[in-house]
């Protein structure tokens, strides 16, 4: 079991433009059953987690916000009623880990998104990996694809496509 960051990124570090837009990732070719795809990441998930841009994304952009995945969305903004696989949480992020990991029985937890809410899973030592996709695109500007210095160990590399793929451990 383990706690993964998983997401897609530009060469320049950005996982959004300035206004949450992802039309440069989504625009991009990407083979479902490669290297480092979704699908197979999907299967190996237990529980996720997200912060409220994100889950905003999610209600803005999918005509389904949510499937049965156990999902927590740290907010402080009040959101319309959600799927029953979706709570909403405030509070500390071990306590809500904590939740995650029996929720999860055994799989991994995945950190949707990014912004604080890596980081605090960092700093309290709970990130244990990074997954990262590289878009061969920059945006000069957006949401940054981790918000404070983190160290990370390179553990595979991949070629899906457009997308020049990474896993990383983090390093405590």
């Amino acid at each position: 079991m383990a706690t993964i960051y998983y997401t897609g990124c530009t060469l320049d570090g950005f996982i959004a433009t300035d206004d949450h837009s992802l039309d440069w990732l989504t625009s991009r070719d990407i083979d479902m059953d490669g290297p480092m795809a979704y699908p197979r990441f999907r299967e190996q998930l237990g529980a996720c987690v997200m912060g409220a841009t994100t889950w905003q994304w999610i209600l803005d952009h999918d005509e389904e916000p949510w499937g049965p995945l156990p999902t927590w969305v740290m907010t402080h903004r009040t959101f319309p009623a959600a799927p029953d696989s979706v709570r909403f949480d405030r509070d500390d992020v071990r306590r809500v880990h904590a939740e995650m990991t029996e929720a999860a029985q055994g799989k991994d937890i995945w950190v949707v998104g990014g912004g604080d809410l890596v980081g605090q899973l960092h700093d309290a030592g709970l990130l244990d990996e990074v997954w990262l996709q590289y878009a061969p695109v920059t945006l000069g500007s957006g949401a940054p694809v981790l918000p404070r210095h983190v160290e990370l160990r390179l553990e595979e590399i991949a070629r899906n496509r457009d997308f020049m793929c990474g896993r990383y451990a983090v390093v405590r």
